[in-house]
Order: C-alpha cells, then structure tokens, then sequence
C-alpha cells in the first residue's frame, strides 16, 4: 500500500481524534444529558468542520513542504473531495437516527448516549474495513471494478427508495430480538436492561443501539468504497472518513426537525453514489480529475438543498 501517512502524520491524527473526541465528550455532556439546543448544536457543527479544515490545510502545508506544491495540492484536493463525499453520505446515517428515535420515542435525554455510542463504532468498524479495502485493492486492480459496480447498483437502488418511509416493524433484525429477547416497552433511565422476577428484560435503549450498530455497518459499507474512488491512499481515506464521523452527533441535533425541508437531500446523495460509482468504473479509460469530483459532488449536494428549499414537501391532508 503507497501511502503519505508516515509515522509522525499517523501520530498528529491520532492526537487530534482523541483530543477531539476527549472535549467532545466532556463539554458537550457538560451538565449531564440534556436536551442539546439548536444553537449549540450550530456552534459545534462549525466547530467540528473547523477542525477537519484545519487539519487539511496543516496536511497539505506539511506534504508541499516534503514532497512538492504538486503534491500538496493534489493530497489537500483528495481529502477535501473525501471530507465532503462522506460528510455527505453521513446526512443519510441521520436520516435513520431520526427514524429509529422517533420509532422508538428515545428521551431526549438519552440520544445523546446513543449518538456516541454510534459514533465510537462507525471509527472502529471503518477503520477495519478501510485497511481490508486498502489490503484487496493494493493486491487486486479488479476489486475497484466490484466496488464501483456496487455503488452504481446502491445508488439506483437509493434512488428508487428515497421518498419512501421504511417500516421498521420488518426489520429483520428487530423482528429477531422480538422473537428471541424479552423486551420491555418502557424505558429504565439509561438502563440497558433489568431484572424482572428474576428474569433478563432487555429495555428499548438497548434495542435502539444495536440498530445504531447494524446502520453503522450498512453505511459503512456503503460509503468506504465511494472514499476508494478519490484516493487509494489509506491515510486520507480514514482521516477524512474519522474527520466527517467526529461531526455527525452535532449534525444530528443541528437537523433534528429539519429533516422534512431537505426532502430531496436522499435523491441527490443517490445521484453521488452512481457518480462515483461511474467513476470507478471508467478508471482506467478515463481518469475523472479531484477538482472536476469535488465540483460534482458540491453541485449535486447543493442542487438537491436548494430544490428541497424552493419546492417544500407536500404533506397529506392531516398528517402532523
């Protein structure tokens, strides 16, 4: 695998996420769980975004320094296209987030818990998953042919779909603890599970993170191999995929109860996965420029908010 990330790069990322993570976890659960307003939810998005362009500027400073302007700008350009393709793709995670709390009536108290709980497993799980993909495609050329396939195919598929509400009572796998655990219907503070005449009950809480985990592998799936058409590098592939997944609990909140006014955001994510996926696939015919990527994917991510702001969804008659 041909990477930049040298020990000292792989060391700087490193103190970055566990600092982020660190004052993430202490100031934004400052005062215990409690219901995260708008505003500071707004602060902590600019933040979160603030840090990853920071990162990316330092990156592309230091890599110019060793390596040449050229180089610089070119390793600055891939993870500013992957920073965004992911940040991107991450709204669709928070469209099921939103779902499954709704579903489940999670006290607003405790989402926050749940939101870190997901977050810390989409690090871990892409970052295994990423070093797998990094391995296969260092070994096999033939493999960016399968992921680029696969997006394409996701892509229609999210497009087919977008619109259309899920219905998470067959879910197979809440359909599997509802037939194999005893759940109760109530939840216990932040109990995971109780002890009811002696027997295990597992609470609500506990049904809504193991979900959590299962989106977490569905998305990661999902959107590792989009991350594989901008770079192969394994060092800008994490960093910008950790860098769009540190933010995604502030963007949570920042979209809650605003998901319904960006209801063509899902179309124009559906579009990206089959741009990217067209990408892949035509790489070694032609090889489709970072800056030319970048530009798409802005373009149709922003042409998607703006006709979902010009042309608002139509609700049914006596609905919410």
């Amino acid at each position: 695998m041909q990477t930049i990330g040298s020990p000292m790069l792989w060391g700087v990322f490193l103190a970055f996420v566990v600092a982020a993570l660190l004052v993430d976890l202490v100031l934004m659960r400052h005062g215990g769980p409690h219901k995260v307003t708008f505003k500071e939810a707004a602060w902590w998005s600019v933040g979160w975004i603030a840090l990853a362009l920071v990162f990316n500027a330092g990156l592309w400073w230091y890599v110019s320094r060793e390596s040449g302007a050229e180089v610089g700008n070119q390793i600055g350009l891939e993870f500013l296209t992957g920073y965004l393709v992911e940040k991107s793709l991450a709204v669709d995670n928070i469209f099921v987030f939103l779902m499954l709390f709704s579903y489940f009536a999670v006290p607003e108290e405790q989402r926050q818990r749940v939101l870190v709980i997901g977050i810390l497993g989409a690090i871990a799980l892409r970052t295994v998953l990423i070093f797998a993909g990094a391995l296969l495609l260092a070994k096999f050329h033939w493999v960016l042919y399968v992921f680029g396939a696969f997006l394409v195919i996701t892509g229609i598929k999210m497009l087919l779909a977008a619109g259309k509400a899920p219905d998470l009572d067959r879910n197979p796998v809440l359909r599997w603890m509802r037939g194999h655990l005893r759940l109760t219907d109530e939840y216990h503070g932040d109990r995971l599970s109780i002890l009811r005449d002696g027997k295990r009950w597992f609470t609500p809480l506990f049904a809504v993170i193991v979900l959590i985990g299962v989106t977490d592998v569905i998305f990661a799936v999902d959107s590792i191999p989009a991350i594989f058409a901008i770079t192969s590098d394994p060092f800008i592939v994490l960093t910008s995929n950790v860098f769009a997944v540190l933010g995604l609990r502030a963007m949570f909140f920042l979209l809650q109860g605003m998901a319904d006014r960006f209801h063509l955001l899902p179309y124009g994510l559906a579009v990206v996965l089959v741009f990217i996926g067209v990408k892949m696939l035509l790489i070694d015919v032609y090889k489709i420029p970072i800056l030319v990527s970048l530009l798409g994917v802005a373009l149709i991510i922003g042409s998607s908010i703006v006709a979902s702001l010009l042309r608002p969804a139509k609700h049914e008659p006596g609905a919410g």
